[in-house]
């Protein structure tokens, strides 16, 4: 039988928290704005929210964990020590870090303070996991960019250190977020925890040449006759199959990015023979890759999104959870997993480096299930009263629609036959975000999530 990893998800308040623990995670995590990547949308900005935090996990048997995971300039090691130490008082179950002087101060300061390196560190090898903990950490959380060939041989290669791996969230397009965009951009650095996610504008392709100096410069569309989004889908239709592919002629061209707001200003790409990669990836979704990952041996397996919504945190707590309990069962992977995380805003989803190639079937297999099992968040229920549910309305639905009902207690469908306003008027329509209506539901079903099945 498997041991169950640790299921680890993202805690960006405290209601997102108690969801987390509520729909199955056992640990969470969270972080200080200052020392931290997440300086904004952070409600864990103040030491008594965090306390609160802290002491909510540990009542419900949980782990919380602080992330501290900046590279911090000099200014910031000034207050550092300082800083940390009411946090340190309050005991979380560890801190996530990766500058190699701020855990040498903690170190010296709080030696039996458990620190789990950051994926910030990029930890790649088996050779880094053992520095690390040579120098007195209990868990490394492994690069993003590792296949789980890779993953199983640092296991293997040292197996008296705790492995943490993501396995679902945003992927950032530079080395597990040591980006440089935004700070190039708008003088915000991504490392210091205010990230503009540059990456994810809106930019346009040009097309470029290289002269005899090496230099790129612009070739006017009108010249080159080239369809970029059309070479592009056939690209990752030739590369979505095993084996030697021919390659599309102009594959090899240099291009430029412009970003919507900076016209004229142009960025040279280069694709190769796996696609562009420089901007906006896919999010990684890698549930059904957790019973290879429990048999590994992983201890945790972590959810990216301290700014992403209730809903998302639920949805992701109770999906992943499930994959771990089918695993440690042995009960083969429940495709219709990959179809409940469709409902979550993405990017398009991905397996990240896990697998470096696909078949084409099974591409085909992972876009089927998907597209069957579509929907939407559209609210939240407040309170069920005399078989009435109030229903916070997050994006509009309307009678006749059938809904999915989230509930830590199971999920189950009900179609909408009727619905009301708060006035006990009948309404059609519920208009989205801002508005409050009520609909029949059992009752035992408050802080349940809806989303509509489209």
């Amino acid at each position: 039988m498997l041991r169950a990893p640790e299921l680890l998800l993202p805690a960006g308040s405290l209601d997102k928290m108690h969801a987390a623990f509520d729909f199955g995670a056992d640990a969470v995590y969270a972080g200080q704005p200052r020392y931290s990547l997440r300086a904004r949308n952070n409600e864990f900005s103040t030491l008594e929210v965090l306390q609160a935090g802290i002491e909510g996990a540990h009542a419900r048997g949980k782990q919380f964990f602080v992330a501290s995971n900046i590279f911090a300039h000099n200014a910031k090691l000034k207050t550092y020590l300082h800083d940390m130490a009411p946090v340190v008082a309050m005991k979380p179950d560890a801190l996530i870090m990766a500058d190699p002087g701020l855990i040498m101060l903690v170190r010296e300061k709080w030696p039996e303070v458990p620190i789990h390196l950051s994926v910030q560190a990029n930890a790649v090898n088996w050779a880094d996991v053992k520095f690390w903990k040579s120098v007195g950490l209990t868990r490394v959380i492994l690069s993003r960019e590792l296949s789980l060939d890779e993953v199983e041989e640092i296991r293997q290669t040292c197996p008296d250190m705790e492995l943490e791996v993501f396995v679902h969230g945003a992927l950032c397009i530079a080395y597990s977020g040591r980006c440089l965009l935004s700070g190039y951009f708008n003088h915000r650095d991504p490392n210091q925890g205010t990230c503009t996610n540059s990456c994810r504008w809106d930019y346009k392709v040009q097309n470029a040449n290289e002269d005899a100096s090496g230099d790129l410069a612009r070739i006017p569309v009108e010249t080159l006759r080239f369809n970029y989004q059309q070479a592009l889908e056939e690209a990752n239709q030739s590369f979505s199959a095993l084996g030697q592919q021919a390659r599309h002629p102009l594959a090899d061209r240099p291009y430029f990015l412009e970003e919507k707001e900076r016209p004229g200003e142009l960025l040279p790409i280069f694709e190769d023979e796996h696609g562009t990669y420089i901007m906006n990836s896919k999010d990684l979704r890698a549930v059904q890759h957790v019973e290879r990952l429990a048999r590994i041996g992983v201890d945790s397996l972590k959810v990216e999104g301290r700014t992403k919504s209730l809903y998302y945190v639920a949805r992701t707590a109770q999906v992943y959870r499930q994959a771990i309990d089918d695993a440690v069962a042995g009960r083969p992977f429940n495709p219709a997993l990959l179809g409940e995380l469709e409902g979550l805003a993405n990017r398009g989803y991905t397996d990240g480096f896990y697998q470096r190639h696909h078949t084409q079937e099974y591409q085909n297999y992972l876009a089927g299930v998907s597209e069957a099992h579509r929907s939407q968040y559209v609210g939240d229920v407040r309170q069920v009263q005399d078989g009435w549910a109030e229903v916070v309305v997050k994006n509009r639905f309307a009678v006749g629609d059938r809904l999915e009902v989230i509930h830590p207690s199971g999920n189950h469908l009900v179609e909408v036959q009727t619905m009301r306003g708060l006035d006990g008027a009948l309404v059609e329509v519920a208009s989205g975000s801002g508005h409050i209506v009520q609909i029949p539901l059992a009752t035992g079903l408050d802080k349940a999530l809806l989303a509509r099945l489209l």
